[in-house]
């Protein structure tokens, strides 16, 4: 049960990692005024710096669930 729940978490771990460097690109491109040019990120250059940090953590994210230790 414990191998199976454990894989599980990495799944939605990987998922969730995944889904944070989507918006951190989103936030960038918006950011940069490159795509998605409607709202109030667009063109603001905050909003590359924000996106790149969340890109980063989203990485971090991705690597930490697929190389972490089982323990059992």
């Amino acid at each position: 049960m414990h191998n199976a729940f454990n894989k599980i978490m990495r799944v939605v771990s990987s998922l969730i990692g995944l889904a944070m460097i989507a918006m951190g690109i989103v936030w960038m491109l918006q950011g940069l005024n490159l795509a998605f040019r409607v709202g109030f990120m667009v063109g603001d250059p905050k909003w590359t710096v924000y996106g790149a940090i969340m890109a980063i953590v989203g990485v971090a994210q991705v690597i930490w669930s697929n190389t972490r230790q089982s323990r059992v």
